[in-house]
């Protein structure tokens, strides 16, 4: 299907209700290159937007093409995959929907249990599959991303043992959690309702799931099967005897719990985890962040006009301060080319922050523009353990490709600062973790780095402890304690510590921050020592000393400028 053909319009019923908010919505837009995604393509009345005067931002005004971001699903399983519900009972995941109650595990003390959890969030996408088979029979299809559990932890289908796509992947080495579906092939359709109910009554009588578990009578004065509580073990033989590629590409779903976690085909199986916002436009706390994207396609127009009154000031314009310009649907939309000569052409200074590898693609306008105005470049990347980042940034550029387009956009002739932030309590601030992560940032060409402790805010805060809770249940006691109640911010003796802790080796890979750059509210440009007076036709700051200028950036450490919520982890 093309774009051009996909317009569903005001009116149409799969429009959300949300959406009556925006009386200028053009169309609703569904592509086959971003599956489960819905763009809903938006006249913009305005493009610059005024930051409060009491932020402690240092700059005035930002621009978002887009509200929402476009981080791929990395999980999906076959759509005839068996689910148990809560009440023991199977159902196809092609027939469960938002609401229903799932069986899912959460870590109490010492053991993972089995909990009751809910469904918030499905989709669908189309990935290369792969069939998993255990040595008790039970076959699973899904993609090479998804995630099952095993007795060494969570492990992706496929992986490789170096480079970009290194990752903790299935091996037949490995055992995985849960009970086994006993030899059922994926597909139920295959068997009759006489034959359901039988093995329905054989589980339930008989612990046909060999799964140890106590029995209660319903309503209906039929037992039902109740693995809330029980420990996650199994009498089956789950080893994985083979893994094999179905060279086809299949419609796959995938669903987002409040666990995190669901059965599949009787084994534990990770989701796609949920970020909740757009809650201005009612929409849910579940996936509607990656899944349904504003998109402002006149938004180049509206600031090129807003850029011409006679009452605009050239005040600097910052880019990815809320969500991502360099997504993947820029790759689409391309909204970022006329923005950038907008901002040049009126004399605009402007600064960039993204953790996409896509800025790439406009290096070569963006040293146009420099020659016009001061322009400031800087890379968010934030976690240099390869097996963490995929877990609490799903579908981002890797760490490698971002440190790649620092080395870009060096080569280009910009400073460009990394933004080592959020770090996170227990997990990135180990001196290791910090020392590879600057040693990483100074060899691929960073001039400076900026850092902060992880801040939780609003409604990010439950669906980080959701996440930490599932990867990391021993840390929770810890960070309950920093951020209780409606504490945001990491306390100050923990912040004084991590100071204390990263500036020698900020200062030992010479990556010191200075002052912030009121000229352009980036990371560092040699601009500012030239003044507001002779913002056109400045060069922007290039490598390190070209101009003898070395004007760098602090931010005060309790502050993080998220551009986009995946931003915070």
């Amino acid at each position: 299907m093309r774009w051009s053909g996909q317009e569903l319009g005001v009116e149409q019923s799969g429009v959300l209700p949300g959406l009556a908010k925006l009386n200028n919505l053009v169309r609703s837009v569904q592509t086959p290159e971003f599956a489960g995604v819905t763009f809903h393509e938006v006249l913009a009345k305005s493009a610059l937007n005024r930051v409060p005067g009491q932020s402690a931002m240092p700059f005035g005004w930002t621009i978002n093409p887009y509200r929402g971001c476009t981080h791929a699903c990395t999980y999906c399983l076959h759509p005839d995959t068996l689910i148990t519900m809560a009440d023991g009972r199977e159902r196809p995941l092609r027939s469960v929907e938002v609401g229903d109650e799932v069986l899912g595990t959460r870590v109490h003390g010492r053991y993972r249990r089995y909990t009751t959890s809910r469904i918030v969030a499905k989709w669908a996408t189309r990935k290369p599959a792969f069939r998993v088979t255990l040595a008790d029979g039970t076959r699973l299809v899904a993609s090479g991303d998804h995630r099952f559990l095993t007795v060494r932890g969570w492990k992706h289908v496929t992986g490789r043992m170096s480079g970009s796509s290194r990752r903790p992947y299935l091996t037949t080495s490995n055992s995985l959690m849960g009970f086994g579906n006993r030899g059922r092939e994926v597909s139920p359709d295959a068997f009759s309702e006489e034959y359901k109910r039988g093995y329905l009554a054989g589980m339930i009588r008989g612990d046909g799931m060999m799964l140890r578990r106590t029995y209660t009578r319903s309503g209906g004065g039929e037992y039902v099967a109740s693995q809330v509580g029980s420990a996650v073990k199994t009498a089956s033989d789950l080893q994985v005897i083979a893994i094999d590629p179905l060279d086809e590409v299949v419609d796959m779903l995938d669903l987002t719990t409040t666990t995190g976690d669901f059965i599949a085909n009787g084994v534990v199986s990770h989701n796609c985890f949920a970020r909740p916002t757009h809650t201005y436009l009612d929409l849910d706390a579940g996936a509607d962040f990656d899944r349904q994207i504003i998109v402002k396609v006149n938004v180049a127009e509206v600031v090129r006009r807003e850029l011409a009154k006679s009452a605009w000031r050239h005040e600097p314009v910052a880019l990815g301060t809320n969500t991502d310009p360099y997504q993947r649907a820029e790759g689409r939309y391309a909204l970022m080319p006329g923005i950038i000569e907008a901002l040049a052409s009126s004399g605009t200074p402007f600064s960039i922050l993204t953790k996409g590898t896509l800025l790439r693609r406009d290096l070569p306008l963006l040293v146009d523009a420099a020659s016009h105005v001061p322009v400031d470049i800087a890379m968010s990347i934030a976690i240099y353990d390869d097996e963490l980042q995929q877990s609490i940034e799903p579908g981002t550029p890797s760490t490698r490709a971002r440190l790649a387009t620092v080395s870009a956009v060096r080569d280009a002739g910009f400073d460009c600062s990394v933004f080592l932030m959020p770090i996170l309590p227990h997990l990135t601030d180990t001196k290791a973790h910090l020392d590879e992560a600057l040693r990483s940032a100074k060899s691929a060409g960073a001039t400076s780095v900026l850092y902060s402790a992880l801040h939780l805010r609003g409604a990010v805060k439950p669906w980080f402890m959701q996440w930490l809770g599932r990867e990391h249940p021993e840390l929770v006691p810890q960070y309950r304690s920093m951020y209780y109640g409606s504490n945001a911010y990491a306390p100050k003796a923990y912040r004084q510590w991590l100071g204390e802790r990263i500036r020698p080796l900020i200062s030992a890979h010479g990556l010191e921050r200075g002052r912030e750059d009121p000229v352009t509210g980036g990371v560092r440009s040699s601009a500012l020592a030239r003044g507001p007076a002779t913002w056109r036709g400045a060069r922007a700051s290039r490598r390190p000393g070209s101009d003898g200028v070395a004007v760098r950036t602090e931010l005060p450490d309790a502050l993080n400028l998220p551009h986009d919520p995946s931003a915070l982890f």
